[in-house]
């Protein structure tokens, strides 16, 4: 081995040597001076403390600091001089270690380079009067220069620090904050440039409470927070300032900066917070709950980028200064109504939408910029949409698309409207009052265009193809012009109002009140025979039965009330045709009122009034009509004879001047169901003529030979009929002819049970016609031999006429 290896061991040796001489030496003066030693610590580090600190007892702790001493200090207490009152101390400590300058402490004096706390709950309170236990801490007198020999004014330099399992705990009672961290570890080193300090740690620690308003709730709470932080402070201008780092929030990367003002009073602050690629539902977990509870409402599948700036101080008053921006790109957003895919927009978010009214819910606000999505394949756009004030939330925007409308079915579903083909345009202006989550009171304008649709309208099966219709939007009111309705061969054109439509669609949609002007060159009632049964449904997907949306609208088309003028040049029901028709319905929820309808028929006038409402599969009837001068033959042949099988439209002519009240029900399929009917007829025919009425004919075979019965001729012919059913009651009625004269009485059934007596006289009226004193013809009338004769059913069906031989004991 060369000489100066050997020479270097022995001199490294002997250093050893020394060292542990020395070390063990120390250990010993430790050991030796133990209270002499505590009550040293104690002194230094109670230096500049308006309270106590106590140590319970103290260790050392060789290896722990070799070559340097530690020492161990158990139960370790500080509190200020108030603490009788409160009762909050600011350290309790079960284990406190300091690691001592060596030298220094061979020289008599205490020079603490390192502290460790284990097992400790620091608590810094202020009451409501705004007195903190951190008053423990005395301001030094900057104008005084410290002696370089005054133990007493010099404070210890901490160049390292360490907190394990401890509980941090900020409790301002007048400012109603509390913070409140389970430190799981931290270590740090400081340094101590001539303007202040500088601080250099690594965090981890569980977010127990961060409550800048108390009243509110905390932000992040109960998230792992975990990461380096570069901590200095101005003593000058008395500012601590965090270098913005990069943290860990639960399993999310978060840059974060802060800013404490302590000269201010209170101290003011601000954090900056910013997050590049974080789920939506893992930001508004760490927001507090009154701004986490709305946000829930909504989610967005793909990360977004988002920055947050808080800004507050610690004295009394409301939340901080919130503004949060988020980038979303591409994104697919969930809400109430439903979800928005290929969503873009830039979102902001601040507690002081208005400055000067505070940091509250009321003052808040959520905007939108750019948005652009598609909802159910129909893409919109809204340059700029907000909610404000988020106890009383309002909605504005301006919203704008164009789609085909078959897209429309996506969010009707299937039970309503089902559209095949068309073209729609919206632009609408809208503000409006936001209840749980729901448009209430909105005031929305602008102009919803739909062109050359087909649909059809599910509830009643009816179908419209070549559809238009514009509906304008002006506030609370919305116009509906321009509307054009082809329905097989029927084609309307439409303009209506609905005065205060948007506030009762959402609250009282029983209260809405359409009101049409419908025009039409022609309208055949057939096609809309589905007014007549029940609204029927169909088997809604899942997606679509959850779409509130699709059951409101729903819900306003089944209650709501819609009244009709029309204007028809042509009206077809099956075989009748009416013409130059007007008429005024209201239409609700459980049928139709009719007023006021006039049409041009078989020459003559119909008036009508009534209402028709639904029951089940039926529809009930109930109508007051007037006919004047309208030929009979084809006012019979229009309703299909009303039923009656014996006689017919080829059996009648004249003119009919009658006043109906009747009542009944109408099928499904627009059938008149005799059976139901109920009311009365009263009639006046002129110049009427009955042709070929087989019952009569085949008596005028035997009794009147050498008359024409197969064209009976009446001047005038009236009288009245009761409806009861299939029978009609035919009160005592005069009928008198060129031919016959007869009196005529008694019930005329639709099926089975006609019995109807018929009295006529053998003598030829043709003999009176010349008579011009009313009195002396009526008289002469039933002169001669009368003919007693019934009708009653025959065994064919038909009626049959025979002699009446219990007419005597009848009368």
């Amino acid at each position: 081995m060369p000489r100066w290896i050997k020479i270097a061991l022995k001199t490294l040796a002997v250093l050893i040597v020394i060292i542990m001489v020395a070390f063990l030496g120390m250990a010993y003066y430790v050991n030796k001076n133990n209270k002499s030693l505590l009550l040293a610590v104690t002194k230094q580090l109670n230096l500049n403390l308006n309270g106590t600190l106590t140590i319970g007892s103290m260790d050392p702790t060789f290896l722990k600091g070799f070559p340097g001493i530690s020492l161990r200090l158990n139960n370790v207490l500080m509190q200020d001089k108030s603490f009788a009152a409160h009762k909050h101390r600011l350290l309790e400590a079960k284990d406190f270690n300091i690691s001592v300058n060596t030298l220094a402490l061979l020289r008599g004096a205490i020079e603490i380079k390192k502290i460790e706390i284990t097992d400790a709950t620091i608590y810094l309170y202020t009451d409501t009067t705004g007195y903190s236990n951190t008053s423990i801490f005395k301001k030094r007198d900057k104008s005084k220069p410290v002696a370089a020999d005054d133990d007493d004014g010099s404070a210890t330099e901490l160049r390292k620090f360490a907190l394990n399992n401890v509980n941090f705990v900020v409790d301002n009672q007048k400012g109603h904050k509390l913070f409140q961290f389970e430190i799981q570890s931290l270590k740090g080193n400081m340094d101590y440039p001539s303007e202040g300090w500088k601080a250099d740690f690594q965090l981890k620690t569980l977010v127990k409470s961060l409550a800048f308003n108390t009243r509110r709730g905390s932000f992040i709470k109960d998230q792992l927070l975990e990461g380096p932080f570069n901590v200095t402070y101005d003593e000058d201008k008395e500012l601590i300032t965090v270098l913005p780092n990069t943290l860990n929030i639960g399993k999310d990367p978060f840059i974060i900066g802060a800013r404490f003002a302590l000269g201010e009073d209170p101290t003011e602050f601000s954090i900056n917070i910013t997050a590049n690629g974080i789920l939506w539902r893992n930001a508004s977990a760490l927001l507090a709950p009154n701004i986490k509870s709305r946000l829930d409402m909504f989610n967005l599948k793909a990360p977004i980028d988002v920055k947050c700036d808080l800004n507050g101080n610690m004295g009394p008053g409301g939340d901080p200064k919130i503004n949060v921006v988020a980038q979303v790109r591409g994104n697919v957003l969930t809400m109430p109504g439903g979800v928005v895919q290929d969503c873009d927009f830039t979102g902001v978010y601040t507690n002081n939408f208005v400055n000067g009214k505070g940091y509250n819910d009321e003052n808040s606000a959520v905007k939108l910029y750019h948005f652009v999505g598609n909802y159910e394949e129909m893409p919109f756009t809204i340059d700029t949409a907000s909610i404000d004030n988020f106890l009383k939330p309002i909605a504005t925007g301006t919203f704008q698309s164009q789609f085909p409308i078959k897209k429309l079915n996506n969010v009707l579903g299937q039970d309503l409207l089902h559209f095949t083909k068309g073209t729609a345009n919206i632009k609408l202006t809208y503000k409006a009052d936001i209840v749980n989550y729901k448009l209430n009171k909105p005031i929305v304008r602008g102009v919803v265009d739909i062109k050359n649709a087909s649909l059809n309208y599910v509830p009643r099966q009816l179908n419209f193809t070549n559809t238009s219709i514009s509906l304008n939007f002006t506030g609370p009111d919305l116009f509906i012009k321009n509307i054009r309705l082809q329905s097989g061969r029927s084609v309307v054109a439409m303009e209506g109002t609905i005065k205060n439509f948007l506030n009762l669609y959402y609250s009282a949609p029983e209260k809405i009140i359409l009101n049409w002007q419908i025009k039409s060159p022609q309208l055949h009632l057939a096609e809309f025979i589905g007014f007549l049964g029940n609204r029927t449904y169909v088997n809604t997907p899942a997606k679509a039965s959850k779409n509130t949306f699709s059951k409101d609208l729903n819900a306003v088309f089944e209650r709501s009330k819609v009244n009709m003028h029309l204007q028809v040049d042509k009206v077809y029901y099956n075989k009748f045709l009416a013409t130059n028709a007007v008429a005024d319905l209201l239409v609700t929820e459980s049928g139709i009122n009719i007023r006021n309808v006039s049409v041009n028929h078989g020459g003559g006038t119909l008036k009508l009034n009534g209402n028709l409402h639904q029951t089940g599969a039926q529809s009930k009837f109930a109508i007051n009509t007037t006919l004047s001068n309208v030929n009979i033959q084809r006012f019979f042949y229009g309703f299909e004879n009303f039923g009656l099988k014996s006689i017919t439209s080829e059996n009648l002519r004249g003119n009919l001047f009658s006043k109906v009240n009747i009542g009944g029900t109408i099928s499904s399929k627009g059938k008149l169901l005799p059976s139901s009917l109920n009311g009365s007829i009263i009639f006046d025919l002129k110049q009427g003529a009955l042709l070929n009425f087989d019952p009569i004919t085949n008596v005028g075979k035997f009794a009147f030979p050498l008359r024409d019965l197969k064209n009976i001729q009446f001047r005038n012919l009236n009288g009245k009929f009761d409806v009861r059913g299939e029978k009609i009651t035919i009160n005592p009625m005069q009928i008198s002819s060129n031919v016959l004269n007869m009196d005529v009485a008694g019930i005329y059934s639709m099926n089975k049970g006609t019995n109807i007596a018929v009295d006529v006289p053998l003598r030829n009226p043709k003999n009176d016609i010349e008579i011009e004193d009313v009195a002396e013809r009526k008289e002469k009338r039933m002169r001669g031999i009368v003919l007693h004769l019934l009708a009653t059913d025959g065994e064919d069906g038909k009626i049959k006429i025979k002699l009446n031989r219990n007419r005597d004991k009848t009368k």
